[in-house]
């Protein structure tokens, strides 16, 4: 007969109601598949804190659920995500590839962003529906894009080097003269407010960004292809995806059509009607425990071995 104690790890380890029913269908996936799965869900569309974005600490969550996983089976990850640090998405990439080298496949229920989807680029496939999105991959500075910051200085130079070459080639025409002061006065104060290292951050942020993801795409998702075609595809994925540009904003949603036409490694989930009910259940029942639980961040696997944050409630 289990003692108290026993009888409280059996309660704790089989979870609320929330955790059965997801456990349930995260397990009928694996089933189905013969893959192992594990969930990455961070509650940032529920709640607004501190932790839901991808950070350092998550790494102890997938050590915990990886630990004595049949790598052999390879990986489904499924992504719910808004993103986060990159040096902290880049160290918890290689820990992945480590673990389960290249047969790892990114899931993507609704929505991956920023980091997000520089973790799916990191895939050898990703398995979108009609009601997923990635997001650009331009790297933030203190909430701002760093392409954007970028851009905003070299306009500023080109217009102020403009006027003054206006204004040298007449100097005695006073309207080029005002337009050179104008200029002037329009961008040191906003200038003013960068920080002396601010471009240059912002220029290294954006090669180191652009090059992982570089990197991983050629050595995953199109291995395989010959190298001049390898080349051509990932350059173009990695133009539109940190192109602030092109994508106007960083929160922009790049629905599975936009992701298929820059070249992405894109698998449609209606195309398996099983694939796509067992995928939508786990969501659906992940959400339903973001929303009406203290868990902010869960990552769990087939097995139910799980590191669920909550929020303190004092």
């Amino acid at each position: 007969m289990p003692n108290l104690n026993e009888i409280r790890e059996e309660i704790k380890h089989i979870g609320s109601p929330f955790d059965v029913v997801r456990r349930k269908y995260i397990k009928e996936l694996s089933e189905y598949t013969g893959r192992n799965v594990i969930i990455y869900y961070s509650g940032w569309l529920q709640k607004i804190i501190d932790g839901v974005s991808v950070n350092d600490a998550d790494k102890d969550g997938f050590m915990a659920v990886i630990h004595k996983m049949d790598k052999s089976k390879g990986l489904d990850l499924i992504l719910h995500t808004p993103g986060g640090d990159v040096a902290a998405t880049e160290s918890l990439v290689d820990y992945l590839h480590s673990m389960f080298g290249n047969n790892i496949r990114a899931i993507v229920p609704q929505l991956a962003m920023s980091a997000g989807t520089m973790i799916a680029c990191a895939c050898k496939e990703i398995l979108m529906g009609q009601h997923s999105s990635l997001g650009p991959i331009d790297p933030q500075y203190n909430g701002i894009p760093a392409y954007g910051i970028v851009e905003e200085f070299q306009r500023a130079y080109k217009e102020i080097q403009t006027a003054a070459a206006n204004h040298a080639r007449n100097q005695q025409d006073p309207i080029l003269f005002g337009e050179y002061q104008a200029k002037l006065a329009i961008w040191q104060p906003i200038i003013a407010k960068y920080n002396p290292t601010l471009i240059g951050e912002c220029e290294k942020s954006l090669t180191w960004s652009g090059n992982m993801v570089k990197d991983w795409l050629s050595n995953n998702m199109f291995v395989e292809a010959d190298e001049k075609s390898r080349s051509k595809i990932v350059d173009n994925i990695i133009t539109e995806l940190q192109n602030h540009s092109i994508n106007k904003t960083h929160s922009r949603h790049l629905n599975i059509q936009k992701c298929i036409d820059i070249g992405l490694k894109i698998r449609r989930i209606e195309d398996d009607n099983t694939l796509q009910d067992l995928i939508l259940s786990i969501h659906h029942s992940s959400i339903h425990t973001l929303t009406q639980t203290n868990a902010y961040k869960i990552i769990e696997n087939q097995d139910g071995k799980a590191l669920i944050q909550q929020v303190l409630v004092h």
